[in-house]
């Protein structure tokens, strides 16, 4: 089990008020912190894509950024993590058939998480963790984990979920919703109407709640996926039912997700993961 030494007092000194955003650190702060032992770096990761007509483009990235944010502000101050501006822009292929969406290729996206990864590993950090809040690029960014591993050994790489990682976010929802309110349903509507309510626009479409589902035996996502495209499921955008979205749902899932992934980051913070060899 690794210790955490705590932070001397003069590497404190030389942190701003901005805390553990790298952006708002001058470079020695900075280059303190990657040497200290298990520093770590997140990267919450968005997109910019269609949610429906009632909720906005960059909703994604909105909840990575807010999740993060508080997850950090529960950490213990000597833990050593930090993180980066949220990537705004991701992969989103599946919704350009919505005027509006942009999508990175996957080349790009790859390209951005080998090169920014490579960097924070020269630096000295010793851990980045992914922190992802959209489906559509689950697989790809697990894709640029292991490559960016393979390039730089000494770096873990931890490319995750912001939904699949807390234990009992799902069973807050009802089924079919639970299995097919893949986007802009139930579940980020209410969230959205916790975190930002004057983001959320009135209408609750559920055009998209199941009724052009694959074959029997296949999935939209899970044990047996296909490439969907949301045109071939919705025309609103939405895939799932948002009529039963309310704040008090978001509430509930919102401290479910923030408890489940300050649990995560402390198991991960006072751990040795990865055993690297030099």
């Amino acid at each position: 089990m690794h210790l955490v030494a705590p932070m001397p007092e003069d590497e404190q000194a030389a942190l701003p008020s901005g805390g553990r955003h790298l952006e708002r650190m001058p470079w020695p702060a900075l280059e303190a912190a990657a040497q200290r032992p298990g520093s770590t770096v997140v990267w919450p990761f968005g997109a910019f894509e269609q949610h429906g007509p009632q909720l906005p483009m960059g909703t994604d990235a909105l909840f990575a950024d807010h999740v993060l944010d508080a997850v950090l502000k529960q950490l213990a101050p000597e833990l050593p993590i930090w993180r980066l501006p949220p990537q705004q822009i991701g992969f989103s292929p599946e919704h350009l058939g919505f005027r509006g969406t942009l999508s990175l290729s996957a080349e790009t996206l790859l390209s951005l998480v080998q090169s920014v990864g490579e960097q924070l590993a020269d630096a000295g950090f010793q851990r980045l963790v992914l922190f992802n809040a959209h489906g559509g690029q689950i697989a790809l960014l697990q894709v640029a984990a292991r490559q960016l591993r393979a390039t730089r050994p000494t770096l873990a790489v931890l490319p995750c979920f912001l939904w699949s990682g807390p234990e009992g976010v799902a069973d807050l929802l009802p089924e079919p919703e639970r299995q097919n309110g893949l986007h802009a349903g139930l579940a980020e509507t209410s969230l959205m109407l916790h975190l930002a309510p004057d983001q959320v626009g009135p209408e609750r479409p559920c055009d998209g709640n199941g009724q052009q589902l694959p074959p029997e035996g296949w999935s939209l996502e899970g044990t047996v996926p296909t490439a969907w495209r949301t045109r071939d499921l919705s025309a609103s955008g939405v895939i799932g039912d948002a009529r039963g979205s309310n704040a008090e749902l978001g509430a509930a899932l919102n401290q479910r997700l923030e408890q489940g992934w300050v649990a995560l980051f402390q198991a991960l913070l006072r751990s040795d993961w990865p055993p690297v060899k030099p």
